[in-house]
């Protein structure tokens, strides 16, 4: 890659003489190590982008401009550019829109993320799920037999979430998430190449194949639940004051229509148990390259669960959720410390609706792309210190306490109106998986090298995470 960022913008617009070196095509498979090299030489300054592939705009650092555009949502929303490359995956769903139909879909998120929710999630979803993984981990513990890890967790985050929200059992290995697996990859692949669509045309058949699986999914869950509906309260209003016991129910009684409640439900699906379990992913890969700070949660004062202390194993596999502050605290560390160098979504972007200024000065014509690049945010020195590189939970921490950072320092939940609905359902899915599974058994790594993430429109890793464990 010859350049990641075209030229630097000092308080002028961005159609200004000066900004016309290449932002070349790859930017989504090169944009970790290239927008990390750009922010050590740039730091926290505001760069053009001069790229055929994408209208004009900017690529922010610093921020203080990103607050201010997460704080105007109105002003800066999902543009056409966007939109146009993701629809037919993600249709009129929460990922891909504004205006009202994305607040209806926000509204309905809220209100099924509430405390039931959250204690459903605890006390009954979540143990169920983490015990079935336990049992699965036990056939493969001290038997020198390496296994995907990242597999387990995708298992572990899609029956939970088909539980939680669905109300409906989810696997894994269905064809649903195979065929969605294929076409994020296809479709990130938009992204890098302008004459995508065209060669689509020629070579796209999967791809093509795997949408409609996805939609006739999407279509089988929404009739599945209002049949389910009917049979237990009689006659369904398809937008009205039914009782909603999970969101798919939720999204029924606030938008009505069929199709927009397919779209908004395989938006929460993939949002919810994709990026989780590659974090998880990440996690336990920096936990297994660390070895040192899983030793340090291991020894912590766990909580008040059934621990046997002569062979590390458990009458319920569950830890309670009682667990001492300080072993909560430093788990959360682990796991936001893995996020920063791991953002399950490397980067966004948004489009200026309206000319407009931002707070360094840059002034950004209306149909301009305003894009960040999380991964290298979360390894700006300027931001984490000098050892922005390493892994270090520790700094986390403030007088053992875990504290959080802004979230236009720290943007992998987003912000402003659009926080990320999910984030204590994934702090709290984290802590236990970690709490449990670190206390349970000693993960060694059966890989080469550091490990990579493909082209993709989250962050997988690439070939899974293959391990042996021992109890």
């Amino acid at each position: 890659m010859a350049s990641f960022f075209s030229a630097l913008v000092r308080s002028c617009s961005v159609g200004s003489p000066g900004i016309n070196n290449p932002f070349v095509s790859h930017f989504l498979v090169d944009v970790s190590d290239d927008g990390t090299k750009c922010i050590r030489q740039y730091g926290h300054k505001t760069l053009g982008i001069a790229l055929p592939i994408l209208p004009p705009g900017v690529i922010i650092a610093d921020p203080v401009n990103l607050d201010f555009v997460f704080k105007n949502e109105e002003l800066f929303q999902k543009g056409q550019f966007f939109r146009h490359r993701l629809q037919d995956l993600f249709g009129y769903g929460i990922v891909n829109i504004n205006g009202d139909l994305w607040r209806q879909q926000r509204a309905a998120g809220t209100h099924f993320f509430n405390v039931a929710t959250m204690k459903s999630l605890t006390e009954s979803e979540l143990p169920r799920a983490l015990e079935q993984t336990v049992r699965q981990l036990d056939k493969c513990a001290n038997s020198d037999t390496a296994f995907d890890l990242e597999a387990v967790f995708h298992e572990l985050t899609t029956q939970l979430i088909g539980r939680l929200a669905y109300g409906t059992e989810m696997h894994a290995h269905d064809e649903f998430t195979t065929a969605f697996d294929h076409a994020s990859a296809e479709i990130a692949k938009r992204f890098q190449n302008p004459l995508r669509r065209w060669t689509e045309l020629m070579t796209g058949g999967k791809l093509r194949e795997s949408v409609r699986v996805i939609k006739r999914y999407g279509q089988d869950l929404v009739a599945q639940t209002i049949e389910k509906r009917k049979a237990k309260d009689g006659p369904v209003k398809l937008k009205g004051n039914n009782t909603a016991s999970n969101l798919i129910e939720t999204l029924l009684d606030s938008l009505g229509d069929q199709e927009l409640v397919a779209d908004s439900a395989l938006n929460y699906l993939s949002a919810g148990k994709d990026t989780i379990a590659q974090a998880l992913t990440w996690t336990f890969y920096l936990l297994i390259m660390h070895q040192g700070v899983a030793e340090k949660i291991y020894h912590f004062d766990i909580g008040t669960g059934s621990w046997s202390t002569e062979d590390r194993s458990c009458q319920s596999p569950m830890i309670q959720q009682d667990l001492s502050a300080e072993t909560t605290h430093f788990i959360l560390a682990v796991f936001y410390e893995a996020l920063r160098l791991y953002p399950p979504i490397p980067f966004d972007m948004k489009e200026a609706q309206n000319d407009t200024i931002l707070p360094d000065g840059t002034c950004i014509p209306k149909g301009s792309v305003v894009l960040w690049c999380t991964w290298a945010m979360n390894r700006s020195a300027k931001t984490w210190g000098e050892d922005a590189d390493i892994f270090r939970p520790e700094r986390w921490l403030e007088g053992g306490r875990f504290k959080q950072r802004t979230t236009s320092e720290f943007p992998v939940f987003q912000g402003g109106a659009r926080l990320c609905l999910g984030k204590k359902m994934a702090e709290r899915i984290a802590v236990q998986v970690i709490a449990t599974l670190t206390r349970l058994f000693i993960f060694e790594r059966d890989f080469e090298g550091e490990k990579t993430s493909p082209t993709h429109l989250t962050l997988p890793m690439e070939g899974g995470l293959q391990v042996c464990i021992k109890r």
